[in-house]
């Protein structure tokens, strides 16, 4: 009831009550990244007003109910770590919570929840609506008071509502549109206008204005979701029962355990697509708008249209997840399409565990606009225009559809190979963009200089850095490999690298995480230390922990951290042989021992991107076949480097797509032919 209450009373609040009042922030857009920012400018201590469509929409997840996954689990642990709302709002949400890759290395753990959506808007609503400083109204912006600057630069001063409400001054403008700026809705044949099904669009006048008026690049892309299924029709006995993890991982530092009991976790089930869907989507080209344009449609995750017509022959798994606790409806993740419903239902039904399905609501297809990121600071604000700052898909990035299965030309590579066994949403990406774009908006309005993250400290970093200095062609995603520092960029790790600078030095952290974090950092460092000075003989370690392979040859003294780099030595285990040394730090137990494992490999990754930087002019084989390397590179960093040919290593680095990781791999193999051709000229010569 007091939700109920607050509600009612914000929308009693219309946009004429607050035109003319000067805000230090205006947030246009309700979703994500909106309530990000929104809520990233007033921890800033700027006062702030969020203007969207419809408050009751306010943290509605448009498409995949879940959050997290690998690269994108990794950013929720960032924006908690700066106060942001989306973990503990996963944490409240959450309904089956798993840790993908887990049976890799914990740099590369994907933290993931399927979510109950309506669990997951109350808790954003409840959030949002009880900030200090933060006024939330109903409206549509359909442009921007724009000035000119004493640099000779546009200057923002503010938003003009539509239907001649009035206009709402502000220091600072964030837009986070979304997939509704200027978007359009696909059905089959049939196109409206809208950016998320029973929803106009909005700012169509804003668009014309960041064009036409601020001279801004745009560009169009496109998206889309699946039809959402009755979960009584559906066969599960014809599916692979997946369960989540028996003790759920909250995403939250500030949460020791997640609302849903690990007793009451839902499953999901996975199912694969047979030669009869192929069939239906050839059949329905002609039908079928949307798949026909030529817009720029997400590489990793498209539709089913898109990956039949790109792999053919080809099977393709289907994800069938819980859309909450008390929910009748299953998402049937990787099934995202745009044919008219009638065949929709067709298509579903020609998969066994699916073929007495009933849909509630079609999949549809959306277009929108996007400005081109290059455009934009490291902090978010748009070059050209002092005040105006942009987060979200309107960057270029996903965050409205699923992701599907990667195949390589080679073989069917599956979710299981390329996440560790589930499929990943982005809004994650969108989110942080929100906060990172709000934090700096509420600095910029209360005259204080704005922040940038480097690639070094932050998945937040790498993909900014990415956005602004290199552009998209297809929106973005994140994956761990585009990070040069991966092994120190981990989950476990996020609130040591930004709460304490969130709270020093940007200003968007709360005392009490502050503290905590500070807390933690402490016992943590105390630990690593005791570690190292605490060393014995291989043979003393020998007699206390019997079941640790340790070799017998080695003769030197191994410290408790080297002990740790051992896979079956645990802290646990030296915390009950040692009690006295050791068993005060057992609540960080996990973190102490990634801790150990990972500082030697974060050192060699160090030097590894050092000795790129020193063979950044190494010259390239004109000649060499990149489709047919005998390394570890995607298809996509193949592609694109046959396509452009880059004449140096250094000019491999700054192509977009090409991930720190693939250049280690070409910088490896190029010294390893070159040393093989002088090893053969060598040869020849003495011959």
């Amino acid at each position: 009831m007091l939700q109920l209450r607050r509600l009612l009373s914000y929308r009693s609040q219309r946009a004429s009550d607050v035109a003319q009042h000067k805000y230090d922030v205006v947030v246009v857009g309700g979703g994500h990244a909106g309530t990000e920012a929104a809520a990233a400018a007033t921890r800033v201590g700027a006062e702030t007003l969020l203007v969207t469509q419809k408050i009751e929409t306010i943290g509605a997840l448009s498409c995949n109910p879940s959050l997290g996954g690998v690269g994108k689990g990794q950013l929720v642990k960032e924006v908690d770590a700066l106060d942001g709302l989306m973990g503990r709002a996963g944490d409240y949400a959450g309904v089956h919570f798993s840790i993908l890759n887990r049976s890799k290395g914990p740099a590369v753990w994907g933290p993931r929840a399927q979510l109950d959506r309506g669990r997951y808007r109350e808790f954003i609503q409840s959030q949002l609506l009880k900030m200090p400083r933060l006024t939330v109204i109903e409206g549509s912006v359909e442009d921007l008071i724009v000035s000119a600057a004493d640099s000779g630069k546009h200057r923002v001063t503010g938003v003009r509502m539509a239907d001649g409400v009035g206009e709402i001054l502000a220091h600072s403008v964030v837009i986070t549109t979304g997939t509704f700026l200027s978007g359009s809705l696909f059905v089959g044949r049939t196109t409206s206008p809208g950016g998320r099904m029973g929803e106009p669009p909005s700012c169509a006048g804003l668009s014309r204005s960041l064009k036409e008026v601020l001279g801004l690049k745009l560009g169009r892309m496109r998206t889309g979701t699946p039809p959402r299924i009755i979960k009584d029709t559906i066969d599960f006995s014809l599916a692979k029962l997946h369960l989540p993890d028996p003790q759920p991982t909250p995403f939250s530092f500030v949460n020791r355990h997640t609302h849903c009991k690990p007793e009451d976790q839902l499953p999901c089930h996975l199912t694969y697509t047979t030669p009869g869907v192929e069939k239906v989507v050839r059949e329905s080209l002609h039908v079928n708008s949307h798949i026909q344009q030529d817009t720029k449609g997400p590489r990793y995750c498209p539709s089913i249209e898109s990956r039949v017509l790109r792999f053919p022959g080809r099977q393709h798994q289907v994800w069938l997840e819980p859309e909450g606790l008390t929910s009748d409806l299953v998402y049937p993740q990787g099934m995202s399409m745009t044919m008219p419903p009638e065949l929709q239902l067709r298509l579903l039904r020609e998969i066994p565990a699916l073929h007495r399905a009933e849909i509630r609501t079609p999949g549809y297809g959306v277009q929108y606009d996007y400005v081109c990121p290059m455009q934009l600071f490291p902090w978010l604000q748009v070059k050209c225009v002092q005040g105006l700052f942009l987060a979200g898909q309107i960057n270029g990035t996903t965050g409205y559809e699923e992701a599907a299965a990667q195949v390589q030309n080679t073989s069917l590579f599956t979710v299981q190979q390329l996440c560790g066994g589930h499929v990943i949403c982005s809004r994650s990406s969108v989110s942080f963009q929100g906060l990172w774009a709000g934090v700096n908006a509420g600095r910029t309005a209360l005259s204080l200089p704005p922040m940038s993250l480097s690639r070094t400290e932050s998945y937040i970093g790498v993909m900014i850095n990415d956005l602004v200095s290199r552009g998209v062609t297809e929106p973005y995603r994140m994956f761990t490999s585009r990070a040069e520092f991966r092994t120190s960029l981990r989950p476990d790790n996020a609130d040591l690298r930004l709460t304490l600078p969130g709270f020093e030095e940007v200003g968007c952290v709360s005392s009490q995480r502050y503290s905590e974090a500070l807390r933690v950092s402490r016992c943590l460092s105390e630990a690593l230390i005791a570690l190292q000075s605490f060393a014995l003989s291989s043979q003393h370690w020998r007699e206390k922990l019997r079941h640790a392979r340790i070799s017998e040859a080695k003769s030197t003294l191994i410290s408790g951290e080297e002990m740790l780099q051992h896979k079956e030595v645990s802290f646990e285990m030296l915390a009950s042989v040692f009690p006295e040394t050791f068993a005060q730090y057992l609540e960080f137990s996990q973190r102490i021992k990634i801790e150990a494992v990972y500082r030697p490999h974060c050192e060699n990754q160090k030097r590894e991107m050092e000795r790129i930087q020193e063979e950044e002019s190494l010259t390239l084989p004109p000649d060499i076949d990149y489709l047919s390397l005998p390394v570890s590179l995607s298809n996509e960093v193949r592609e694109i480097l046959d396509r452009v040919r880059p004449d140096t290593l250094g000019a491999a680095t700054r192509l977009p797509g090409v991930t720190p990781a693939a250049i280690v791999h070409l910088l490896n193999y190029v010294s390893k032919t070159e040393r093989k051709t002088a090893s053969k000229r060598t040869h020849t010569d003495f011959t």
